[in-house]
């Protein structure tokens, strides 16, 4: 199991530059090619791991080429979106990224039911060929905002004019670099993401620790995902009205409720209450990733500065985990890790509050 357990370890360890290189190879080339090759690294990832037969064929198949897949797919689809849509940025944004919930509630049972049909080499096989067909078929439809086109017109003049602007003006990664949102805003997204490596990781294990069934505690993470469905929206269509940085205080504040409750919380049923608070929570990011950088820091070199900061937040998802595994070994317990989750999320809270808003709403 240890090794594995390495191939994911190596996918986490090669995703965490590959979604910043990938933001800047969005701002160059757009997000229809992009895409095209993240359907194809997907689908021929799951088809060589259809054939594995040794550990390094996994390592090769799932560290290597589904890492790269994985990483060519969230920055190119959410670069899109700011420069698509102004006013209904958020609700927007929710929708396309409710796509996660729909994903997290349909997949896994279906891959269950195949695995236990066909078993996991037909699986695999088919996961690919659906990844290719509907990826990269989807990808062919996208089109590219017209000041992308007027950016990659060298005979066009005075570019800039010609984009609009967006929040506090138009930054490159190195002056967005040397500004505090910049780092309030990686702060936001670390405790997020660290929180909910930890949730992915070792909620099912926690429940079914407390007396829950296997099958009960696997619902937990159904929950998360028709949470998510419902959440992304709402909290997309809530940012439109209040703003982003007033949503990132509220999901901060409901993570904090949330670790607070499970560190205490010792019967089974509460980590359904947990799922449902925490999965609110945490599906700002997805809802709002892509409006708050845009907001901030304009539509100039999105794709890079979407890709940064969540490369900064990944490191948290790749910590978290394995700080509460090694708490659980220390105390068996995972009450410590959950409030340190929790602390964290304050942390959430203050970055947040201090983020400046977009200088129209003002």
């Amino acid at each position: 199991r240890s090794m594995t357990s390495g191939a994911f370890t190596l996918w986490a360890i090669l995703h965490i530059p590959g979604v910043f290189v990938v933001g800047k190879l969005t701002d160059r080339f757009g997000s229809k090619p992009l895409l095209t090759l993240c359907g194809l690294f997907l689908g021929a990832g799951h088809l060589l791991m259809s054939q594995t037969h040794t550990m390094w064929h996994l390592y090769l198949s799932y560290g290597i080429v589904i890492s790269i897949g994985q990483a060519l797919y969230w920055i190119p689809l959410i670069a899109m979106i700011p420069q698509w849509f102004v006013k209904k940025r958020g609700l927007i944004m929710g929708i396309v990224s409710s796509g996660i919930g729909v994903g997290q509630t349909i997949f896994p049972p279906l891959a269950n039911w195949l695995v236990d049909t066909y078993g996991w080499r037909v699986s695999c096989a088919v996961v690919g060929s659906l990844s290719m067909l509907v990826i990269m078929g989807c990808a062919q439809l996208m089109k590219p905002h017209p000041s992308r086109r007027t950016m990659s017109n060298p005979d066009k003049k005075n570019v800039r004019a010609n984009i609009p602007l967006d929040g506090f003006g138009e930054f490159s990664l190195g002056e967005a670099l040397r500004t505090k949102q910049f780092w309030m805003v990686c702060v936001v997204f670390f405790s997020i993401l660290f929180a909910l490596g930890i949730v992915l990781v070792h909620i099912v294990i926690h429940a079914i620790g407390l007396g829950m069934s296997p099958a009960g505690a696997a619902n937990v993470l159904a929950i998360l995902g028709v949470t998510g469905i419902i959440s992304r929206v709402s909290l997309g269509r809530l940012a439109d009205h209040i703003g982003n940085r007033s949503v990132f205080v509220i999901a901060s504040i409901l993570m904090f409720i949330a670790f607070g409750w499970i560190a205490w919380a010792h019967e089974p049923w509460t980590i359904y209450v947990f799922a449902v608070i925490f999965g609110v929570a945490y599906s700002s990011f997805e809802a709002l990733h892509s409006p708050i950088v845009a907001e901030l820091f304009g539509l100039r070199a999105l794709g890079t500065l979407s890709g940064a900061t969540l490369a900064v937040g990944l490191v948290g998802s790749g910590i978290g985990p394995a700080l509460a595994g090694y708490v659980f070994d220390v105390r068996g317990s995972y009450q410590i890790a959950f409030l340190i989750c929790a602390v964290i999320a304050l942390a959430g809270v203050l970055s947040a509050a201090l983020l400046p808003t977009n200088r129209s709403r003002a």
